[in-house]
Order: C-alpha cells, then structure tokens, then sequence
C-alpha cells in the first residue's frame, strides 16, 4: 500500500522542496501524508475543473505546478470557487501538492525538458540561486548486511559525485557492545559484551536527501539502535538556478526557432521580437514570467530568451537591447508540467495510477 508521504518522499528526492524561492507556497497544501494513495492527477493548476475531474476519477492526490493556495485565506465558505474547491477536496478526501520554483529550479524541471526539446548543447544555468551542503555519512552495519546498506543509502541519493553513483567507501573492523536489561538485541546477549565482524561505510549525501538517507538507514540496519555520524563537509555540492542557456545544434533563423517550439510545445501561438530572417544560436530559456532576465540572458550572450508573460515595455527593452524574445506564454511554456511529472512516477510507481487532467485550464483563447 503506498500513502502521500510516500508519493511526496520520492518525489522530493528529485525535486527538493529546499530549492523554492522563500516566498513560494509548495509541499502537500490540503491533506494528509498518511491517506492512501492509488490514482494520482497531475496538473498545472487546480482549477474548479480539474477539482471537478478529480472527485469524478476517485483520485487520491493531485499534483500541481501553480499553488493551490497562494496568498493567505481568511475565510472558507462555500460562497467562494476556491473554498468550495477547498471544500470538495476535503470532503472527498483528496490530498493536494505543489512543486513550483523547485521544479523550475531543479534538474530534469520545465527549463530542462525545453532544452532537451530543442536539442541544446553546452547547456549552462542562467542564474543560480542555491548551492547545496554536502555531508558524510558513516554507518556501521555488520558485514552480511554491508550490500544492503550501501544499496538503501544509493537509492535515496547518496554517493552521487559527479557523473558518478552509488560511491562509498569501506572499512573492516570488529564491532564490540554490551547489551542491556532493556534492549532486544539483534547479535549478542544481555549484560555480556558482543564483538562483531563489522564494516564502516562512509557516503556522500547532499542536504535535500540528507534526512531521508538517515531515515532509510535506521529503516534498513538490523540493530536496535545503530550507529552512525553525520560530518559536514567544506566540498562544493551540486549549483542549482533558474533557467538555462545553451547553443543550438545548428543557426536556424529566428522564424524557423518560432516555428519549431510552437510544434514542440503544442501551442496555436506565440509572440515574437526581433527581424524573423535573423540568425539565432544561443538560446535562453525560463519558463513561466521570466522576463527580470532579459539583461542576464544578453549579457551571457543569448540571441534569443524563451519565456512567458512578455509585456510591452519589456519587449521594447528587448530591442534597445538586440536580444531577441520569444513569449509563449505563461500557460504555453509550462504545460508540460503534466508530461514531465507523468513519465517520471509511472516509472517510479509502478502499483499506482497516473493521470494527466484533461481540463483545459488556459484562460485565454485565440481567434
């Protein structure tokens, strides 16, 4: 059986919750961590529709982009579209999380999938935001359960260097113990000391996963009580920021790019500065209202940044500039929202079912 803080646990192993921005609004919103889960609903929003789709399919959790609940709320009545959503979620029991700037900030995010999209190499992080802390973590665990171990600490993402997982270190040597009138040893027996053939395994563990590898840990040793340290390390971690800049396969004219991302977005339009016979090879991208970075993008040399939410002085500033702006809107470049986040738990759950929402929720139609 598989519960939302499950679902959660995996979830931000990937997409920690520590990289959002602190005035963001993320993490299980309305629910329980410890309500049952069989069909999850990803979506960007939580609309009255989606909300609507969601008691209709008996879904357990939705997963949103945008926070369902942004800026505080005073009341809850039914008078309102959002305390009646609020309402009917509760009522039917139905758990509700968000994952907004952390998915844009994290690896394999909305930035990510459109560079892979557009096949960009030399892929760079337009603006960084977060440096992660990395610690060392020693456990010693007696020797027949040493590939257990080091498996459970890999899974949550220790080890990670680099190109590289699932790196660790060992050390031989004989564990020695006295177990006590209240103790339910594993190995040994009370009021008599035990030496035991053991091994220190030692692991890099970067913050974000820190807790849940201490978790697995313990979950996973067969002693008692286990013993095992935490060091921080001065190492550099993993850099993590906003958007992505990266270069082109090969020029396309600015048309052509146009062209390409409304195709690989699936968007009926999207708005464009800039000559549309002009060559382009470095591209930015922040998905959603990325516009603040217009002047990091130019002066990382972008010929283009991919965004949303483009208003009009903007775009002026845009051509004093000569960097050219692609607007594919706020609903446009996030969309794949759904897609990203239901690839990635289809194969991380494999007894649950996932659902992208079939309601559309962009506000705007063109004609």
């Amino acid at each position: 059986m598989m519960y939302v803080k499950d679902i959660i646990e995996i979830f931000e192993n990937k997409y920690p919750k520590s990289l959002a921005y602190n005035w963001d609004n993320i993490g299980l919103i309305i629910g329980d961590g410890m309500s049952k889960v069989e069909k999850v609903l990803v979506t960007l929003e939580a609309t009255q529709a989606v909300v609507d789709e969601a008691v209709e399919n008996k879904v357990d959790l939705i997963i949103t982009h945008h926070p369902f609940i942004f800026k505080g709320i005073k009341k809850i009545n039914k008078s309102t579209t959002k305390g009646n959503d609020i309402y009917k979620l509760i009522r039917n029991d139905i758990s509700l999380y968000s994952s907004h700037t952390n998915f844009d900030i994290a690896f394999d995010g909305l930035n990510d999938e459109i560079v892979k999209r557009l096949s960009l190499k030399d892929v760079q992080v337009l603006d960084y935001t977060f440096e992660e802390k990395l610690y060392k973590i020693s456990v010693y665990t007696p020797a027949s359960h040493q590939d257990d171990m080091r498996k459970a600490m890999a899974d949550v993402g220790c080890g990670n260097i680099g190109n590289y997982s699932d790196c660790s270190f060992t050390f031989n040597g004989v564990g020695r113990f006295k177990p006590l009138n209240d103790s339910n040893p594993y190995i040994g027996v009370k009021n008599e000391i035990e030496a035991v053939e053991e091994v220190k395994i030692e692991s890099i563990c970067g913050e974000s996963n820190l807790s849940q590898a201490i978790n697995k840990i313990i979950k996973v040793h067969p002693y008692e009580e286990v013993a095992y340290d935490v060091y921080e390390l001065k190492n550099t971690g993993k850099k993590y920021g906003l958007g992505r800049i990266g270069k082109l396969q090969d020029t396309m004219k600015l048309k052509e790019l146009s062209a390409a991302l409304k195709e690989l977005l699936n968007i009926e339009s999207l708005k464009v500065t800039g000559n549309l016979e002009d060559d382009v090879k470095k591209i930015a991208v922040v998905t959603g209202s990325g516009v603040e970075f217009i002047n990091k993008a130019h002066t990382m040399g972008a010929d283009v940044l991919i965004t949303g939410d483009v208003k009009y002085h903007d775009a002026q500033n845009a051509l004093e500039l000569g960097i050219k702006l692609i607007d594919a809107g706020h609903f446009g470049s996030e969309n794949i929202f759904a897609d990203i986040v239901l690839q990635y738990l289809q194969k991380e759950f494999k007894n649950i079912e996932i659902l992208k929402s079939k309601s559309n929720i962009d506000p705007f139609v063109i004609i």
